[in-house]
């Protein structure tokens, strides 16, 4: 009698053993139904064996196989048993989230069939009211005469079947089934473009060098600013590899940022391509699934969860914006798509290409001790790519809603030789906060002990924490004075000041607020019309119109010294990436560009040479900073978090832990506790956060320091109680 050891979708870190009836086979990767207590769960299997840690006679057989082969291929499974070890977390959780979700709920992975329920003329002229007795029918009946019911309506609505099958008896619906039809096989004829003869010697050398060794793994760093020619780069090593026949995975950080790239792709490319992202409907994207498991599908465009997509014959992995910090996943499995990208690459023996204008600097550190092979594109035009840097020193100077004097002139010269301006200021609102004149109070939230954020259009105070508002108050809470005032400008502020001193020139601002009540396409049309206008946005106005700056001289960062002295050791990092991008953007095609940066701190070392000297040789000096003070990459993080509605009880959680620790590393000088100490947000929608920092030299170590402590910490009293996560290489505190 054969054993199956089952992984299910449990938060335990365990295996489940069954028997295995002798006339059955199955194989490891596929679904089975199990018992499990009183109720029926799928599982995937994960291993057979001859034995079990449990008696015989106390297993139980499994009750039915839903797959005759595994549902992975074998370099994902084996990423994913990876990432298992790696990121701590339930093996079973891991598996089941690389599956779409009709798959957990028993869907067979043969094509799937759509299915929607219409109204009938009947139907039409029922009355609702007829219906009082049955609530459930009645809703069914008042959607049906809005719109058709598929099985996502079902999910939206909490609609069952029965009911929808009781209104059909009754003749008031119907039923129709549409099978989705495979894509005909892709032929290798696959590529439209003619640019070998427009490619420089950068790019030349960067296509013949990858070109030679797309038959083993290698990492390639592409890095190149705006007009160096790396998307003709890496279409050119992407034709090379459709050629062959095999399959492409292209990871983007938003799928809402791709218009551009899609369409480029779709041009370019006579094959099949697909886009996976977040908002496809369960159908869709078990469609895709079973497309790309089949090979009927040539390019998957995604986010990172696309990662997980089973390829027939998969043949190489792009990696767009690598420096983006969207690939890292936030809560539960707090995964770093990029390098699970990496480690799947390594177990197909296929080559992955990461690019970026401004690499992260463990990327870069990469480079640096040779594991992955480095290309810097130089711009492929000079003189249209050149523009002047100048800091505005803050200091002594007057400055209203972060407008000094010498930018608003600045702005107004640009406007008048029918330039646009890209102003860039990361908070939105009006006011980062009001309080009281006299006593210095401030309108704090009280679900995160954090300022309220003033949003003068809607005459509300917002926490941009937990979404909570309250009206603006007209006196101070505590000293009752009516004098209130706002402190600190936001977005909206700036606005307001720009179209008091611009009131002729069209404004464009491009944040979370204006976005929710204006698609994105109506920004980018006004944008795309060209002539004198003022572009005002938060980091927003960088991922969503990037590829819509042609018309912009002038860029301006109005205020950065928050991201300068930041509790955060990342922050220079991503200001200087935002600052590079943004600067590389400030020419148009004939047309200088100037960039300035509003700075109380202009001599601050990291500025003046990511000013002087470029992003380059700013990475290089971060670098050396970061190795003197032992911060990643040269030392190795795991962050855990645990947050409560009882703060004491949150902290004696990780205080426990520990001790745990303490004791496992009590003579290892390489390993460094922090905490548990409050988080940066210590107070979140009500909830206290806790964390505990591990540090160690040494990523081995440090691994193996969390596997011993691991089974000592789920016994700790409070496991079930407090919110906590296990976050491997955090990019955020």
């Amino acid at each position: 009698m054969r054993i199956i050891r089952v992984v299910l979708s449990l938060p335990v870190m365990q295996y489940f053993d069954y028997l295995l009836p002798a006339e059955l086979s199955v194989g490891v990767g596929s679904r089975v139904s199990v018992p499990f207590g009183k109720r029926n769960l799928l599982g995937i299997v994960i291993d057979i064996q001859d034995q079990s840690d449990r008696p015989k006679e106390k297993l139980r057989y499994i009750n039915k196989i839903l797959d005759k082969q595994s549902l992975f291929a074998s370099s994902l499974w084996r990423l994913l048993l990876w990432s298992s070890e790696y990121y701590h977390y339930p093996v079973g959780e891991i598996i089941f989230s690389a599956i779409p979700k009709l798959l957990r709920l028993g869907h067979s992975t043969s094509m799937p069939i759509r299915v929607k329920w219409e109204i009938t003329d009947i139907g039409r002229t029922v009355l609702l009211e007829n219906f009082k007795t049955k609530p459930k029918q009645q809703q069914a009946l008042a959607i049906l005469k809005i719109k058709e019911i598929n099985d996502i309506d079902l999910l939206k609505y909490h609609l069952k079947k029965r009911t929808l099958q009781a209104l059909q008896k009754k003749k008031l619906c119907q039923l129709s089934v549409q099978k989705i039809s495979p894509d005909i096989n892709w032929n290798h004829k696959v590529s439209r473009a003619r640019d070998n003869l427009s490619l420089n010697y950068d790019q030349k050398i960067a296509i013949e060098t990858i070109r030679n060794q797309t038959n083993s793994f290698n990492v390639w760093v592409i890095e190149g600013l705006t007009g160096s020619g790396k998307t003709k780069v890496y279409l050119n090593i992407i034709d090379h590899i459709l050629a062959k026949g095999r399959q492409v995975l292209v990871l983007v950080p938003e799928i809402c940022l791709t218009s551009p790239t899609i369409a480029l792709f779709r041009h370019r490319f006579n094959v099949p391509i697909e886009i996976v992202h977040s908002n496809l409907n369960n159908y869709d994207r078990l469609t895709i699934w079973i497309k790309a498991r089949k090979g009927e599908v040539a390019i998957i465009i995604g986010t990172r969860s696309a990662i997980f997509t089973s390829f027939a014959s998969l043949g190489i992995i792009v990696i767009d914006e690598e420096h983006d910090s969207s690939y890292k996943q936030r809560y539960g499995w707090c995964y770093q798509a990029r390098d699970l990208a990496v480690v799947l690459a390594k177990e197909a023996q296929i080559p992955i290409l990461m690019i970026s204008p401004t690499p992260t600097l463990e990327t870069l550190y990469n480079v640096k001790l040779g594991k992955y092979k480095h290309f810097y594109l130089r711009q492929q035009d000079e003189k249209q790519r050149l523009y002047t840097q100048q800091i505005i020193d803050l200091r002594g100077l007057k400055v209203k809603a972060s407008l000094s004097k010498m930018l608003i002139e600045k702005i107004s010269q640009h406007l008048q030789y029918n330039n646009q301006v890209l102003l860039f200021l990361n908070r939105r609102g009006y006011a980062s906060s009001i309080g009281c004149r006299e006593c210095g109070w401030r309108a704090e939230c009280y679900q995160c002990d954090h300022s309220y954020t003033l949003h003068q259009h809607y005459q509300q105070l917002r926490c941009h924490y937990c979404g909570s508002c309250r009206q603006i108050p007209l006196q101070c809470n505590e000293c009752g004075s009516t004098y209130i005032i706002s402190l600190g400008a936001g977005t909206e502020q700036l606005e307001h000041q720009l179209r008091k001193l611009f009131p002729t020139i069209p404004l464009s601002r491009i944040d979370r607020d204006t976005v929710t009540t204006n698609p994105i396409k109506c920004h980018l049309s006004e944008v795309l019309s060209g002539g004198a206008r003022i572009l005002l946005g938060t980091q927003m106005i960088l991922t969503k119109v990037q590829h819509y700056f042609s018309e912009i001289t002038l860029v301006a960062l109005v205020d950065v010294d928050g991201s300068l002295f930041s509790a955060d050791f990342r922050s220079t990092e991503r200001l200087a990436q935002l600052y590079t991008q943004l600067a590389s953007r400030s020419t148009s095609r004939d047309k200088y560009g100037e960039v300035f940066l509003q700075t109380y701190h202009p001599n601050h070392p990291l500025l003046q040479t990511l000013l002087n000297k470029g992003y380059p040789s700013f990475a290089n000096d971060a670098l050396k900073e970061r190795q003197i003070f032992l911060l990643p990459p040269y030392s190795n993080h795991v962050l855990v978090r645990a947050e409560y509605h009882d703060s004491s009880k949150a902290f004696l959680f990780l205080n426990n832990f520990r001790h745990i620790l303490d004791s496992i590393t009590l003579k290892d000088k390489n390993f460094l506790l922090l905490g548990p100490v409050p988080a940066l947000q210590a107070k979140r929608s009500g909830k206290y956060r806790w964390q505990l920092l591990l540090q160690h030299s040494s990523r081995f170590q440090l691994q193996q320091i969390i596997q011993s402590s691991l089974p000592l910490f789920h016994n700790l009293p409070l496991l079930k109680t407090v919110q906590w996560t296990v976050d491997v290489d955090p990019i955020e505190n």
